[in-house]
């Protein structure tokens, strides 16, 4: 099992459009993509226009799998237009 951590800054006026018109239509495709486990949506306490996804996979396979996915294509493309600073993302796991 491995985590895929994705910190997001977007232009402060573009985080309700990546919520509404973005995560909503495409988080239930995602987390029903093969090799999910969870994926939830994590809002920064002080800098609200920084938003981390946290996601759960079988493996980095299945990492891999969902990342040349037609779905993230199209998710990625419309999120990355939303930006102020250019993405960062982890994939980590659970040593202890």
């Amino acid at each position: 099992m491995i985590k895929r951590i994705v910190k997001m800054t977007f232009r402060e006026e573009a985080v309700q459009t990546f919520v509404a018109e973005v995560f909503e239509h495409s988080k239930a495709r995602i987390r029903a993509f093969e090799g999910c486990q969870h994926m939830e949506l994590l809002q920064h306490k002080s800098r609200p226009n920084v938003l981390f996804t946290l996601s759960i996979w079988d493996n980095e396979a299945a990492l891999e799998a969902y990342r040349a996915s037609e779905l993230f294509a199209d998710t990625w493309a419309k999120t990355k237009a939303l930006f102020a600073e250019k993405a960062e993302a982890w994939t980590v796991e659970v040593i202890d």
